[in-house]
């Protein structure tokens, strides 16, 4: 029984805690836009280009003489 003078304000504690912090998220805004992150990421963005897309333009870019080649399998 003496556990429970713990657990009871522990848990009244944490509850408290996590009503708070919840009170908090309302008034900072969190809660304004719940489907524009999800409709976000289904867009397009035209001009950027993917990762894989950006190596092989700035290799094609570089001088001819610049010392760099753009194949690494030689590289020891």
């Amino acid at each position: 029984m003496n556990y429970l003078v713990v657990l009871i304000p522990t848990a009244l504690a944490m509850g408290a805690v996590g009503l708070l912090a919840f009170f908090w998220s309302l008034r900072s805004g969190q809660y304004d836009d719940l489907d524009g992150a999800a409709e976000r990421i289904l867009l397009d963005d035209e001009d950027e280009m993917p990762l894989a897309g950006r190596g092989r333009q700035q290799r094609t870019e570089r001088p001819a003489g610049s010392g760099v080649s753009g194949d690494k399998s030689m590289v020891s």
